[in-house]
């Protein structure tokens, strides 16, 4: 296979990724934006919005919209990976919250789909805020494959 069937493939892949976030409402709902995507792996940042916030205190963002942009990002994952699924589920997902998102940052999730079989895929993920100061939440998990 030449280099541009490689890309060409590869920019497939992304085009059905992004088209697979932009069709969940909540993502949008969130301001979910794809920043990188391709070969198993997605990177999706969400910006800070006063209507997010769970803890108005310290105006941090809820921990279910960080749930929701990690699960999101590794659902991308699995559907940019090479082995071409048609959709993805969340099996099961595992957050570690690691600390508070600093108020008024973006959040970026980056997933990466370590191993798929004929029907699982295999998942870890790290949410960070512009700060780099440590992860926000890290994750593992599992989605259907679905060929």
């Amino acid at each position: 296979m030449t280099v541009g069937a490689d890309d060409a493939k590869r920019e497939d892949r992304a085009r059905i990724a992004r088209q697979f976030i932009e069709a969940i409402p909540h993502a949008r709902a969130l301001g979910m934006h794809v920043e990188d995507i391709g070969d198993g792996k997605a990177t999706i940042s969400m910006p800070w919005a006063p209507h997010l916030v769970g803890d108005p205190r310290r105006n941090v963002v809820h921990g279910g919209v960080v749930s929701a942009l990690m699960d999101t990002s590794c659902g991308a994952a699995v559907m940019a990976h090479p082995e071409r699924p048609r959709s993805t589920a969340t099996i099961d997902l595992r957050i570690d919250y690691m600390r508070a998102a600093r108020a008024g940052q973006r959040i970026t999730a980056k997933a990466e789909c370590y191993h798929i079989t004929r029907s699982v895929a295999f998942l870890r993920a790290v949410a960070m805020d512009e700060d780099g100061d440590g992860p926000v939440a890290a994750a593992t998990g599992t989605f259907t494959v679905e060929r």
